[in-house]
């Protein structure tokens, strides 16, 4: 008679030297911080919350060199050319390759932005010290992360969240085929949460990783406040629960943010941080031991006949892997970037001046070609893979990946070494949709860019 086999998926732990550590990069009051088109201020006047900037460093064994992820609460890079100087700086400065350095961006609206000093700006003299800050936090994050290093196990549980919501609207006013950017209850959102747990060689809980798709626009234009949106209030309800710092990798969320959203009422902004970290610790809650499974071991006769499950020791994989490699997308016909300011100069509307403002950022940052060679990083972590761009991408691209691979625990990140924009399905190219306007990428290039990263998926799995 044949004995059946219990097979039972896993998630995968990386087992290593680990590292975690934050700094503060809280802005003054006064710096310039408005991110929307509709805001009638300038200037920030009053702090919600701090804005974190926390660093993690994992070391394969033996290896001199480690990966390093930064995750900072700022919104995006006005320009490819400010990030390109701010990472050349690092890589310099940390003695690293450029694929062993991820600097992601939890995307609030509600921070300075990151930008060269702009004459045309209120307070423009205040982002340029503003920006040396936050590379000078960066450095002394590593360093003290370096320093905390110690023997540690990484390991992953996908659970689920209900704060984010699918925010594609067709507009609901008559003769008209515009797509709103708000709540559609009418069509389902990627809910997928990914939890990192990571742990000392006692199973001592360090530090919470959040990977979760949803953009931080709870605050908009009526807040006048420096705040991390969500994140902020999701970060402090760990860290006063379980005593650890939680870091957030921003997932590909391009149609994806709460429902109720573009307040200025702050508390709303809590809200939707403790509901994600909320269903974080729930997540947690339900993760075995660090270092175990749950391994079938017999049945006990009782009233019932009871299967008896016992938690059994496991030795995490050491495996630690980094590559960079990179896709070319197709551009738009965009005018060019001298074009663009002569024409937001002579814009009298202000939300419209705005657009324009960030399209020749955009512009001056990916160059006039017709093409452009996208970076993506790909990290090996045990068996769990990180991959990302510094686009905006669909959830498509996480869900299509996460399909392919079920195997292996997917974490996908958006604005990570950058920002360049928007990447929507080609079918929705035909639609007057604000993700469709606002980018430079031609129709196709989030069908070639989920393509890239899963043969660079392959690649590193394959090594």
């Amino acid at each position: 008679m044949n004995e059946r086999t219990i097979e039972v998926k896993t998630e995968s732990a990386f087992q290593g030297q680990i590292g975690v550590a934050t700094v503060d990069i809280t802005p003054p009051v006064g710096i310039y911080a408005r991110n929307w088109g509709a805001a009638k201020h300038d200037v920030a006047d009053s702090i919600h919350r701090r804005l974190t900037l926390n660093a993690l460093v994992m070391y394969a064994a033996g290896a001199a060199q480690p990966l390093i992820f930064l995750d900072a609460d700022l919104g995006w890079w006005r320009s490819l050319l400010t990030f390109n100087r701010f990472q050349a700086r690092l890589l310099e400065e940390l003695e690293i390759d450029v694929s062993a350095l991820i600097f992601g961006l939890s995307h609030t609206h509600a921070s300075p932005p990151l930008t060269d000093p702009d004459p045309d700006l209120p307070a423009s003299e205040s982002l340029a010290e503003y920006l040396e800050t936050v590379y000078q936090a960066s450095l002394v994050a590593v360093r003290d992360a370096i320093k905390n290093v110690g023997k540690a196990v990484l390991d992953w549980k996908t659970g689920h969240c209900q704060l984010a919501s699918m925010r594609d609207l067709p507009d609901p006013a008559p003769r008209t085929e515009r797509i709103l950017c708000g709540w559609n209850p009418s069509e389902p959102a990627d809910d997928t949460l990914v939890v990192g747990r990571i742990s000392d060689g006692e199973g001592n809980l360090k530090a919470v990783i959040v990977n979760y798709a949803c953009h931080p626009t709870t605050l908009a234009w009526e807040n006048t406040a420096i705040s991390p949106d969500f994140p902020g209030a999701m970060r402090d309800t760990i860290r006063e629960t379980l005593g650890v710092p939680a870091l957030f990798m921003q997932g590909a969320s391009g149609e994806l943010s709460p429902r109720y959203q573009y307040v200025g009422d702050t508390e709303v902004a809590d809200r939707h941080g403790r509901q994600l970290a909320y269903a974080t610790l729930a997540t947690l809650e339900d993760m075995e031991p660090a270092m175990t499974c749950l391994e079938f071991e017999g049945v006990m006769e009782s009233g019932a006949p009871l299967a008896v499950w016992r938690h059994e020791q496991v030795e995490p994989s050491s495996v630690l892997k980094a590559l960079e490699v990179k896709v070319e997308l197709p551009l738009k016909d965009w005018p060019s970037a001298e074009e663009l300011e002569r024409l937001r100069q002579e814009c009298p509307d202000r939300a419209l001046e705005e657009r324009l403002r960030r399209r020749r950022n955009i512009r001056r940052g990916i160059g006039d070609g017709t093409t452009l060679e996208l970076p993506i990083w790909v990290w090996r972590m045990g068996d769990t893979i990180l991959v990302g761009s510094r686009t905006e991408a669909y959830s498509i691209l996480q869900r299509e990946l996460r399909k392919r691979f079920p195997e292996r625990t997917i974490v996908c990140l958006n604005l990570i070494n950058g920002t360049t924009g928007y990447l929507a399905p080609a079918e929705l190219y035909d639609l007057d949709l604000y993700q469709v306007w606002q980018t430079p990428f031609e129709r196709g290039g989030l069908e070639i860019l989920i393509e890239g990263m899963a043969d660079a998926i392959g690649q590193i799995i394959a090594e």
